[in-house]
């Protein structure tokens, strides 16, 4: 299993609930701006290379598989679930993953808080899983939101940009 860290950096300007600061929402207030149930509409490159290849993400299945998922992160002991909705050869249409999520708080040590997951299968505690996932967050509102996740590259650093919007 592969842990994916989100990069840390100069503090940016971040949108959570329609309140855009200098300083970043702390990460309580991403823990209220992303709880909710999301489709996952598109995930864009962003300065990878066409020529890059990107066979799987989260260790699951191609990129396309995950568009039109259903990422239900309720509140409360923060499982939730991602309902895969494509059809393709290596799709699991259907197939549900159960996950525990949070949002990672860098505290003193600096850095932007990050949405992190990590799966948990029948039988798993998740105390006992030690791999997980973890995007960056750019923005979350009532309708839609985004996340980006660092791809590492012979030279420098790409994102997946993920978006979301909001389910009924």
């Amino acid at each position: 299993m592969v842990l994916i860290l989100g990069s840390c950096g100069a503090q940016k300007k971040s949108t959570v609930g329609g309140t855009e600061t200098s300083q970043g929402p702390t990460a309580s207030q991403w823990r209220a701006g992303v709880k909710g149930k999301w489709v996952l509409n598109s995930v864009e490159r962003e300065n990878i290379p066409s020529s890059y290849t990107i066979k799987n993400i989260f260790d699951e299945a191609p990129v396309d598989c995950f568009i039109g998922s259903v990422w239900d992160l309720p509140g409360g002991a923060q499982r939730g679930t991602i309902t895969f909705n494509a059809d393709g050869t290596l799709c699991a249409n259907g197939a549900v993953r159960n996950i525990v999520w949070s949002i990672f708080n860098p505290g003193k040590t600096g850095g932007e808080p990050a949405f992190q997951f990590k799966k948990v299968y029948a039988g798993d505690k998740a105390s006992n899983v030690t791999s997980g996932y973890r995007l960056d967050l750019s923005f979350a509102d009532e309708n839609g939101m985004t996340m980006r996740m660092p791809i590492p590259l012979d030279q420098g650093q790409g994102h997946l940009v993920f978006n979301f919007t909001r389910a009924n």
